[in-house]
């Protein structure tokens, strides 16, 4: 006979500051471990779902397996159990990557998901935790939501939880209560399931056996290390000791899950050195990516063009492609394998959500952003280890004869270039950088694009000699085509008459602070210099955006933190 759940009310008052940004509200854990701002922000979240929505729903709950993600979870199932959901599905160990979740979301039917991550920030006791809530299609919410979500945190006095709710993540299973169960799923087989019907194992089985071909992947000892070990090894046939920090972390190993050339130091060492013909990363909660040849960085706005120009590489893709898009900080690369494929192509603000409205409405199958963000519609999440494994399916295309030399990434990539041309693309952080400095060097922008004084203004390059003349600037505004929403002042753009971009942002993922990023992308034409050194050839367009936001003035860095 199932328990009876023990529901009570605590008084409660709100909590500043608990707006979510790009990805969910991130903050360090200390701040999530006080009092109850956990506990006011998921009640937060039920308290704008319709309740008959919410009665006997199920919930998926899972995170990166970072710091403080275990208690979180349980203080979750207690809350969930309280507002009326009647099943709440949660990976062993509490461990779910994004996509996997997305994944179940939509496999199960669920109502949506509770995600315990901070994505690519550094974790442990003093490190960040983040929480965001997705929808039905296993997609973040939509800034209605959001919004809604972020009023209730501001006028919350009661949370309803079970006392009696508590769940053993380790094991496999149902645990049930009068009219609630939680369920510990494994964390990789519906995930892996869905990558079998979308790529050809067996062929990539055929190209990870060459003796010419030695594949590497770094888990940065995040969530994904639970998917490499089943996916790669046992299914792909992959050496385990090819996997690298594949053991989950609650710190990362004092690591910092981000996958770019500064933050996976050992994988990008191992590539340099020419080890591997293939290595890849991904960051703590799986869905970001790097891709690396030997000695060779593969942008990750050239990795979503070649991966979109290859599309009949992947079976998933057998009856064409419906559209493309990017964001609109990532290079233009992708717009031009679109015009070339004549399919209809999309520019959105930076967020995985404005994807998902276009997945939902069939107009889009590939997509990417440039923070290491790829992904399709298979889910509605951006998706790390389907971007490696659609590499190595097309590698496995590029390579059928074992006869021949083999065909590389970096091979592939050029071959690209000689039919595109070149998007020449960079990426400055400054990270953790004073609030109040970042938005002054916003400002100074800002100020330039309102009065459009900008417009006209012409610059000599420091390295290159070449005229630089704005032809355009303005703050990126966009109206999604399916819901009619608005979404503005998404990014301050400055376009000159060469086509050459520079954007610049501030990032919503932090938790300290603002990160300012600045974005260079100059477009060379299949007749131009396709293969010179990405920093050299952006020198001069680098040194314009410097000296027009006066960056280095008003915030004293002289270098950034990363540079992509």
């Amino acid at each position: 006979m199932s328990t009876e759940l023990v529901i009570k009310k605590l008084d409660t008052q709100p909590i500043a500051g608990q707006k979510p940004g790009t990805s969910g509200l991130r903050k360090k854990v200390t701040e999530f471990k006080t009092g109850y701002y956990l506990h006011n922000f998921v009640q937060s979240i039920f308290n704008v779902l319709p309740p008959n929505e919410v009665a006997g729903a199920t919930l998926v709950v899972g995170g990166d397996g970072r710091y403080f993600n275990k208690e979180a979870i349980q203080i979750i199932f207690a809350i969930a159990a309280a507002n009326g959901i009647g099943r709440v599905l949660v990976g062993q160990n509490g461990l779910l990557s994004t996509p996997a979740i997305s994944a179940v979301v939509r496999a199960r039917k669920a109502l949506g998901a509770i995600i315990l991550t901070a994505s690519h920030n550094p974790g442990g006791p003093h490190g960040d935790f983040g929480i965001k809530y997705n929808i039905a299609n296993g997609g973040p919410a939509p800034e209605a939501i959001t919004n809604a979500i972020f009023a209730q945190t501001g006028k919350i006095t009661s949370i309803n939880i079970a006392e009696n709710v508590h769940a053993d993540l380790t094991k496999l299973g149902v645990t049930e209560w009068k009219g609630f169960k939680v369920e510990v799923i494994d964390s990789v087989t519906e995930y892996a399931s869905l990558l079998q019907t979308i790529f050809d194992f067996e062929a990539i089985k055929k190209l990870v056996a060459r003796p010419d071909f030695v594949f590497n992947f770094d888990a940065m000892s995040g969530v994904t290390g639970v998917y490499a070990t089943r996916i790669f090894t046992e299914m792909l046939g992959v050496n385990t000791s090819n996997l690298i920090n594949c053991v989950p972390s609650e710190d990362f190993n004092g690591g910092h899950p981000d996958p770019n050339l500064t933050y996976a130091p050992e994988l990008v060492s191992k590539m340099e050195k020419g080890l591997f013909d293939m290595g890849c990363a991904s960051d703590g909660d799986g869905d970001r990516n790097m891709v690396l040849g030997k000695r060779f960085f593969v942008n990750p706005s050239d990795s979503v063009a070649v991966i979109a120009s290859n599309f009949a590489a992947i079976p998933y893709f057998k009856a064409g492609l419906k559209g493309l898009a990017r964001s609109m900080p990532t290079s233009a690369a992708l717009d031009l394998v679109a015009k070339n494929l004549k399919i209809p192509f999309f520019e959105v603000p930076t967020g995985w959500k404005f994807f998902g409205n276009l997945m939902d409405a069939n107009t889009l199958s590939i997509c990417g952003e440039e923070s290491f963000g790829t992904g399709s519609d298979h889910i509605r999440e951006k998706d790390g280890i389907w971007a490696v494994i659609a590499w190595l399916q097309i590698l496995s295309h590029h390579n059928t004869d074992a006869t021949k030399q083999f065909v590389s990434l970096e091979n592939i990539v050029h071959q690209h270039w000689k039919k595109y041309g070149r998007n020449y693309y960079s990426r400055y952080d400054y990270e953790e950088v004073d609030t109040k400095l970042g938005d002054d060097v916003m400002r100074q922008i800002s100020e330039g694009i309102a009065t459009q004084k900008l417009v006209g203004q012409k610059f000599t390059g420091v390295s290159d000699g070449q005229s630089y003349e704005i032809a355009a600037v303005d703050d990126f505004e966009y109206k999604d085509p399916i819901d009619l929403s608005v979404s503005s002042r998404q990014g301050l753009r400055i376009r000159f008459t060469d086509g050459s971009r520079i954007i610049y942002r501030l990032s919503g993922t932090g938790s300290t602070g603002a990160t300012i990023r600045v974005y260079f992308d100059k477009y060379e034409s299949t007749s131009g210099n396709l293969f010179s050194e990405t920093q050299t050839h952006l020198k001069s367009l680098i040194h314009i955006g410097l000296e027009l936001s006066s960056l280095q003035k008003i915030t004293g860095r002289k270098e950034p933190n990363v540079i992509t």
